[in-house]
């Protein structure tokens, strides 16, 4: 039913698939969708382009999604078909240190939560995550998504559905940090040192060290930014 989608503006082509799905009748009000881990592997892509896609969906008025029973299509299509989602917010001339606080006050307690709580499917996506990192030094969009699944991960592996949802509503703006700092040089192997430090103090179960080693990611990921490269799309080589 879907086509495997290209890398760019990943969550976009998904919503565009999913509406066309809708408006031909393919997809009629009340039925479901797939759970999220299907769609990512239907669709080829991570589960964080997977979410970003349905938060846009719910955004248009097409699906609403309910606690424990899934996302389903809507009947208000004739008003969402009205409807189109503005542009993501950008991170302005502050936004990047604006950002950096704010994850400075979640994230580690997030890790450390997750070392606390995280369960052996967290445990396998976090470490899935960094493969794909791993395997993607060369292509920014696929570092990106595996960054953000594994940020997502451990959200989830904090087992918190309040926190899950505030790191929803800003991974947009997650996504073009990342974007901007790639292209430092050593960016991506440093953060991929600090990945491996969170995952191994959360696989020994060892909240204060979690705790430590994501203020210590943080810190690398604020100067990098403060050093990144004049535009992602040009990158410095």
């Amino acid at each position: 039913m879907y086509k495997t989608v290209q890398a760019s503006r990943l969550y976009e082509q998904i919503v565009s698939q999913i509406e066309e799905s809708i408006f031909n009748g393919e997809l009629k009000p009340g039925d479901q969708l797939p759970a999220e881990r299907d769609l990512a592997q239907r669709f080829g892509v991570s589960r964080t382009a997977v979410r970003e896609a349905v938060k846009a969906l719910r955004e248009k008025g097409l699906v609403e999604a309910f606690s424990g029973r899934g996302t389903f299509i809507t009947n208000d299509t004739a008003h969402a078909v009205r409807q189109s989602l503005g542009s993501m917010s950008k991170i302005g001339p502050d936004g990047s240190a604006q950002l950096a606080e704010v994850r400075e006050m979640l994230e580690p307690e997030i890790a450390a939560l997750a070392a606390t709580r995280a369960e052996p499917q967290h445990i396998e996506t976090m470490r899935e995550a960094i493969s794909v990192m791993d395997g993607a030094r060369n292509d920014p969009d696929a570092f990106i998504e595996g960054d953000l699944d594994f940020h997502l991960a451990l959200a989830e592996a904090a087992a918190n559905p309040i926190i899950l949802s505030l790191i929803d509503s800003f991974v947009d703006l997650l996504r073009e940090q990342r974007m901007r700092i790639f292209y430092v040089e050593g960016g991506p192997q440093r953060g991929q040192l600090h990945h491996r430090r969170i995952l191994e103090a959360i696989e020994q179960r060892n909240p204060e060290q979690a705790r430590q080693e994501m203020r210590a990611h943080l810190q690398q990921v604020r100067e990098d930014c403060a050093r990144r490269a004049p535009s992602p799309a040009k990158p410095a080589l």
